[in-house]
């Protein structure tokens, strides 16, 4: 039983300079065919009604105007009375106190946030539309109908940025009060603004520098990292993402999405015409076992408390102690991981060489 389910919503007032995810300029006419399809495409697949979280992604799903959002939110009612966590992503100066209405109407209890930094010329070279004092008025808006559950996202690794900068914006993201941050590293894709522009990946030394000053910066102030990029109070850990990183199967609704049954993996189409014509899935893999135990390693080593390793061999019948004997004496000689009780996890040596841990276990099928 699949008890997760993702929603993209490929909208956007404004397109960041970085952004290479599925997206179009918001457009009256266009959401209401998407809506329209959407509701096609979820009433077409057998989703569990007593799904444990959703997560709605995008693009930006409070582009929606009150009445789009509150039609999408009405589509997904019948499957969201048993949720633990409902998710919602918004960018600040797209909130309103109707729409943080529609969200209590429909249950949703946390909120993730785009706000990349607190540096206003920063954001403009990103083409964000918001400054930091208007959100800090989104998350107050938030508090005030007790939306405490909020998650903000921090880009490092921006063209122009310094460390001073970095100071700055972690200083600032402190007193914002919330209980979830999410780091993301700049990474410049083809055909983003960025890209075209001519902006260049930043120096690799000076980006693990930054790295390092966030990882301080936010354990000296109270968050706790439990994922390679994510930090939390109070324990108010992403209950959707530890379901991918746990390598849970879970459903991809709408353009661009992407989904996970047993041994299929999923993209849903990026083209709004064919998206229309209720073409939903433009791939389909079917991944053999060593595909699948692979992942399930790379998923679980970003965890800062690794995985169970005995789930590993219940899942798939093998002792992973055995099957991987010689590579875990080789990254356990070299102090790249270590073992507590039946967890595996990377030292905070191998944290910081993730990739080169996770190539030792690219080994062919036995």
């Amino acid at each position: 039983m699949i008890n997760y389910l993702y929603l993209h919503v490929p909208f956007c007032k404004t397109i960041c300079g970085y952004c290479d995810f599925c997206h179009y300029i918001y457009n009256k006419n266009k959401v209401n065919q998407w809506l329209e399809c959407l509701k096609t495409e979820i009433e077409s697949k057998k989703i569990n009604k007593k799904l444990k979280t959703i997560y709605i992604g995008g693009g930006t799903p409070t582009s929606l105007n009150e009445e789009e959002l509150d039609k999408l939110l009405s589509l997904l009612k019948p499957y969201s009375k048993n949720i633990i966590e409902y998710t919602i992503e918004a960018n600040p100066e797209t909130i309103t106190e109707e729409k943080v209405l529609i969200f209590k109407k429909y249950g949703i209890n946390r909120v993730s946030i785009g706000v990349q930094s607190s540096d206003d010329k920063l954001l403009k070279i990103m083409n964000r539309r918001h400054n930091f004092e208007s959100v800090k008025e989104c998350i107050k808006l938030l508090k005030k109908h007790k939306i405490n559950n909020i998650s903000v996202d921090f880009m490092y690794g921006l063209p122009f940025q310094t460390m001073d900068d970095l100071n700055k914006s972690l200083h600032d993201f402190i007193t914002l009060d919330v209980p979830h941050i999410s780091i993301y590293s700049l990474t410049i894709e083809e055909n983003t603004p960025f890209y075209k522009r001519g902006y260049k990946k930043m120096d690799d030394d000076l980006e693990a520098d930054m790295y390092d000053r966030i990882i301080d910066f936010l354990r000296l102030n109270g968050y706790a990292q439990y994922e390679i990029s994510s930090f939390c109070k109070d324990d108010l850990k992403s209950i959707h993402n530890m379901a991918y990183w746990n390598y849970e199967d879970f459903y991809g609704i709408s353009m661009s999405a992407s989904g996970k049954n047993k041994n299929l993996r999923y993209d849903n189409t990026k083209n709004f015409n064919k998206y229309l014509k209720k073409e939903y899935i433009e791939n389909e893999i079917y991944l053999s076992k060593n595909d699948e135990m692979f992942e399930y390693i790379m998923m679980g080593f970003r965890l800062k408390d690794g995985f169970d390793y005995l789930k590993f061999d219940k899942k798939f019948k093998i002792s992973f102690l055995k099957r991987y004997e010689l590579i875990l004496n080789d990254l356990l000689k070299n102090g790249l991981i270590a073992v507590e009780g039946k967890y595996i996890k990377c030292s905070e040596k191998g944290y910081k060489l993730l990739n080169n841990v996770l190539e030792k276990f690219l080994i062919g099928d036995s």
